[in-house]
């Protein structure tokens, strides 16, 4: 079999829509929005951490109050310290916005989603599929749905892109049946 590159793998569609599938409208990711649900799951899965710099500023408030050990530049240190971490973030997850090969976790797609798969289409000729076991976990927010695939990869559907409530209540439904929401 011949080795394949960019378009013409996109171009190879696995499976026939489903005309009972959910389509949804054109959406494309922004990049702010990304950073966002970056830096959201960060300190999701990293707040315990956040009680080192703060142990840190108590051991140092307790040994100066008992005049054992005088200093003040801990507080600085902890403070330079606790900023730099997530700026460290910060500035990664904006890297990855601007980098060539990451450039179609933004383009716009629109989705067709049912019970056994999520297609991903540019076009009618051009696409991906997505199978739901790929997505780990998955949450309903305050304005859209977002499934995670892994460690900062994810799928954000906004409520806006549905066409009408019914897509959004057999999305519920899916979601639900396949264990994600309650």
């Amino acid at each position: 079999m011949a080795k394949m590159y960019g378009a013409q793998q996109r171009q190879q569609m696995q499976a026939p829509s489903n005309p009972l599938a959910i389509k949804t409208k054109k959406y494309g990711l922004e990049k702010n929005k990304y950073i966002g649900l970056c830096m959201r799951q960060l300190f999701s899965k990293q707040w315990k951490w956040s009680f080192v710099p703060l142990v840190l500023i108590l051991a140092n408030v307790a040994l100066n109050l008992t005049g054992t050990y005088k200093n003040y530049w801990i507080y600085i240190f902890v403070a330079i310290g606790a900023i730099g971490y997530v700026l460290f973030w910060l500035i990664q997850f904006t890297g990855i916005t601007q980098l060539a090969q990451y450039k179609q976790l933004f383009d716009k797609y629109r989705y067709e989603l049912d019970s056994r798969q999520i297609m991903m289409k540019i076009s009618e000729k051009e696409g991906g599929m997505l199978k739901w076991d790929m997505i780990i976990r998955a949450y309903k927010d305050k304005e859209a749905y977002i499934m995670e695939m892994g460690n900062y990869q994810f799928m954000y559907l906004p409520f806006t892109i549905f066409t009408n409530e019914n897509d959004k209540k057999l999305m519920d439904k899916i979601l639900r049946d396949k264990g994600y929401i309650k």
